[in-house]
């Protein structure tokens, strides 16, 4: 459904300079924003995704740093391995252990943990104070 049908108008009633407004201020339609929400919405993997910002982490550490528990971040760790935000990595050597950090799609999610930061500071302190 497009941000015309939406809202209601007809999209014989747009003019163009009205056309060009909308086509240089927001994208065509949400599909993209709706896609990569349903890749990284969740809370869990939100949490996890910029907590591996700080570097590669072992199962453990993330379990202690995020407060989820066990069978949730084994959940969230597979499904963002499948989706190709993070990389797993195994040592076997004694003690075993496993490893997990962000690939490069992964790490591209920086400067959007940053816009948010900044978001929420700015909109956000009122509801703190």
């Amino acid at each position: 459904m497009s941000s015309q049908e939406l809202a209601g108008s007809d999209p014989a009633e747009t003019t163009d300079a009205e056309s060009e407004t909308e086509s240089s201020s927001a994208p065509a339609s949400a599909c993209p924003v709706v896609d990569s929400l349903e890749q990284i919405g969740s809370r869990w993997r939100l949490v996890v995704l910029h907590e591996l910002l700080n570097g590669e982490s072992r199962f453990n550490e993330l379990k202690r740093e995020t407060d989820a528990n066990a069978r949730t971040l084994s959940r969230v760790l597979d499904d963002l391995q499948e989706t190709g935000f993070v990389d797993r990595r195994l040592e076997e050597e004694s003690p075993v252990a496993t490893y997990y950090s962000l690939t490069p799609k992964g790490e591209s999610l920086a400067p959007v943990f940053e816009e948010i930061d900044e978001w929420a500071h700015e909109w956000l302190a009122e509801c703190s104070g």
